[in-house]
């Protein structure tokens, strides 16, 4: 298969899994349309939806019809939802977006270009904006022990927004920078790279999925870049904002997850102190986060007896 796109029917699959972001979801698709005519890849747009209540699936099929849909009867979380699209992908790149964000002009163009810089380049991720057009992120190292302490207790921004963090700065703006994994809203990968490590792991219902997956990408001996010249909006925690505290525990079992994984039993049970220090500054301020911090130092203490 020729992945330059010039011996298949198909160069882009665009895979969208959402969740009652109707409105959202119409300037993402649109977007993406655009895109797809300005750049001449030839491409192929399927939406998952997960059981939303807001009209999604209407919305997709009276105002996108070449849009291909999935509407799910239930909530099978991000990586279930993905994988059932990306059995389906007939595209020689698979582009899975997120459905709060726009691609800016030249942005699929840009992806295309760095995903195919080099035989071993794997994925590319874009250079998210926020809605002002002020930084969000490019891309990030894998999540240790610094990430884990600035998760749990409440720091300056500055510090939060830093390389501590595991954040990776764009570089000049224009070329091709390697990093550990970008955020899961958007994320161009070969087809090849799919067949080769397979899909997203289903035990993690909503965050740290697309961390793990380039974990085994990687290990798989690919590389993982940003492309700084591809700009894209990202509105940002659209679909889990709408229940907060429910989404702050399911951050916390994912990552239980992932640091059981690839980190060694001592980093779970730091975890759990961490998480049970952070609950009792909490507590001393007087504040309810502290009944939740609990409830995550919990989670890191059973994860390393249990399947999480």
């Amino acid at each position: 298969m020729d992945e330059t796109g010039s011996g298949v029917d198909i160069d882009i699959t665009t895979i969208i899994v959402s969740w009652n972001t109707r409105e959202l979801l119409a300037r993402c698709l649109a977007s993406v349309e655009r895109e797809l005519d300005r750049s001449g890849l030839r491409g192929e747009i399927m939406v998952v939806d997960n059981a939303s209540t807001d009209g999604t699936p209407e919305l997709v099929r009276e105002r996108f019809p070449a849009v291909s849909l999935l509407a799910l009867e239930a909530n099978r979380g991000f990586a279930a939802a993905n994988n059932l699209a990306l059995a389906r992908a007939r595209g020689a790149a698979v582009l899975l977006l997120n459905p709060d964000t726009e691609l800016l002009p030249g942005a699929l163009r840009a992806l295309w270009l760095a995903l195919h810089a080099a035989p071993h380049v794997g994925m590319a991720g874009a250079l998210l904006l926020n809605p002002d057009g002020s930084l969000q992120s490019a891309g990030y190292r894998f999540p240790g022990l610094a990430q884990l302490l600035i998760d749990l207790f409440p720091l300056h921004p500055r510090l939060v927004a830093s390389r501590l963090n595991g954040r990776v700065a764009p570089g000049d703006g224009l070329s091709p920078v390697a990093i550990d994994h970008p955020l899961g809203a958007c994320m161009l990968v070969r087809r090849a790279v799919v067949d080769e490590v397979g899909g997203f792991d289903e035990g993690y219902f909503l965050y740290s999925e697309e961390i793990d997956w380039c974990r085994r990408i990687a290990a798989a001996g690919w590389t993982i870049v940003t492309a700084p010249a591809a700009r894209v909006i990202h509105h940002g925690g659209q679909s889990t904002g709408q229940m907060p505290e429910a989404m702050l525990r399911q951050l916390h079992r994912s990552r239980a997850r992932y640091y059981r994984r690839y980190h060694a039993p001592w980093f779970l049970r730091v975890a759990a102190a961490a998480a049970r220090a952070a609950a009792a500054v909490e507590a001393r301020r007087g504040r309810e986060r502290a009944a939740l911090l609990r409830e995550v130092a919990a989670v890191y203490a059973g994860a390393g007896a249990a399947d999480v």
